[in-house]
């Protein structure tokens, strides 16, 4: 089952003195890019929860927050003053306000709180990482509801284009009969004489070179190892991404041996499908 690469996860756990909030945002990229917005005090676990974003969504641009909100006293905590005034003074450049107004939107920026701890407390610890795993099955199930769309859409165009290819198979006899008696019409109204042994080895010759039985064969057997991958347990975009480019090609090959305005035009839909097919293959986990 495929897996869509857009996705959101959010845990809240509540602890004795403060609020623990985890955010998890995904959308579509090549490659894995991890944007982790932490404070200060928890930034030697850093490397240790990437690494816990890494093995369960593989993928994609990610945006994760982790925010703490103190609810109780907390002896150890203390305003970080420099930081607050610092924040309000780039704050009365972007927008208008009294002191009272930045002040607030200040306190909400990163690290306007310090602490003494240098080391964070180990059940604190294992609480933010049991969020993290909440957060991470959450949008992991957005991702796979997100799936279950995007592979409804493959099915379809796949049917299309499967439907456009058994017309492509119905019309050929047709195209074929055509051409050759476009050849034979434009050789009788020449008026030198013609070998007709000679014309009917050219003719067959030429024929050949519009034969597309391999392409329709090809394009068949693309069709459905893409929906074979499809539905396979294991999502893999780049492996059916690079299916679809084979498609495209025995597609594009089709178009350019055609010779026959009617199966160009079915060419042409079964472009615009695939075109469809890429676009949403973009992401796909």
């Amino acid at each position: 089952m495929i897996q869509s690469m857009t996705g959101f996860g959010k845990h809240v756990v509540q602890l004795p003195s403060k609020k623990i909030t985890i955010e998890i945002k995904s959308l579509n990229s090549k490659n894995l890019d991890i944007n982790a917005r932490i404070p200060q005090v928890y930034r030697e676990k850093e490397l240790a929860l990437r690494k816990m974003i890494a093995d369960v969504l593989v993928r994609g641009k990610v945006d994760f927050g982790l925010y703490v909100e103190i609810t109780g006293e907390e002896t150890t905590a203390e305003i970080n003053s420099g930081v607050v005034k610092k924040y309000m003074q780039q704050l009365a450049g972007i927008v208008e306000g009294d002191d009272l107004k930045l002040l607030e939107l200040a306190l909400r920026m990163p690290d306007t709180i310090k602490t003494e701890k240098n080391d964070i407390d180990a059940s604190e610890y294992e609480t933010i990482t049991k969020a993290m795993k909440q957060a991470l099955t959450e949008i992991s199930k957005f991702r796979s509801e997100e799936g279950k769309v995007l592979e409804h859409d493959f099915l379809a165009r796949l049917k299309s284009l499967t439907e456009l290819l058994q017309q492509v198979r119905t019309m050929d006899p047709e195209r074929l009969n055509t051409i050759r008696e476009r050849l034979e019409k434009a050789v009788a109204d020449l008026t030198v004489e013609v070998d007709a042994n000679r014309f009917e080895q050219e003719l067959i010759y030429y024929l050949e070179k519009y034969d597309i039985t391999e392409e329709k064969v090809r394009l068949d057997n693309h069709l459905k190892y893409f929906e074979t991958t499809l539905m396979s347990k294991d999502s893999n975009g780049k492996k059916l991404g690079f299916i679809a480019q084979e498609i495209g090609r025995e597609i594009n090959t089709i178009g350019s041996k055609a010779n026959y305005a009617p199966m160009q035009q079915l060419v042409v839909q079964m472009k615009d499908e695939l075109e469809k097919i890429k676009e949403q293959m973009l992401n796909v986990l």
